[in-house]
């Protein structure tokens, strides 16, 4: 009978050490995981194809704040080039807002890139923004280094960043709002 306890007692010891062992390398992996959507992996190319990080750049928002790409580092970005003429940017930009209304407290931002130096006049860039009801971040290419280094020749094009910002999916041409969802959930 002393015996049975015995054995009792270390099965019982085991069985709490791998419990105990389970959820330490599960709260250090969760760090670790953490930690990587914040970090750039080097090694992996920048550029313009699926599977590259996506270029950095600064840009102006209409108050004149700078504006990185690497601030988003951490959450899905939908990176839409656009200009306030073309009638498929007018067509997709509320899909964008329903898209981002849903999505924000999911860790993802859409960030408009204006084509400014494609646009006649700027006021009517804020009056659409403002007719559309845009919330999310639009920041302004006024000299158009971004949109060539993106190398955007059709409008609009939307880039999808990882939350470590890898390039998942590029759209040229407007998308719906299923299609921002599924390239999101691809995206995760």
């Amino acid at each position: 009978m002393r015996k049975n306890w015995i054995a009792i007692l270390i099965l019982l010891g085991l069985v709490s050490w791998g419990i105990y062992d389970y959820v330490n390398k599960k709260d250090a992996n969760q760090v670790s995981e953490d930690n990587g959507n914040r970090d750039v992996d080097l090694s992996i190319p920048e550029g313009l194809k699926v599977g590259n990080r996506a270029p950095e750049f600064t840009l102006q928002t209409s108050d004149g704040q700078l504006v990185n790409l690497s601030d988003y580092r951490g959450q899905t970005v939908l990176l839409n080039f656009w200009a306030s003429w073309c009638p498929p940017c007018k067509i997709e930009m509320p899909y964008m807002q329903d898209f981002y209304e849903e999505y924000k407290d999911k860790n993802t931002v859409v960030l408009a890139v204006n084509m400014t130096h494609l646009e006649k006049n700027s006021d009517d860039v804020e009056a659409f923004l403002n007719e559309v009801g845009v919330t999310f971040p639009t920041v302004y290419d006024h000299k158009g280094q971004v949109t060539d280094e993106y190398q955007i020749i059709a409008y609009p094009t939307t880039y999808v960043l990882n939350s470590q910002g890898i390039i998942t999916d590029r759209f040229q041409g407007a998308i719906d709002h299923n299609i921002m969802i599924k390239a999101y959930e691809k995206s995760r």
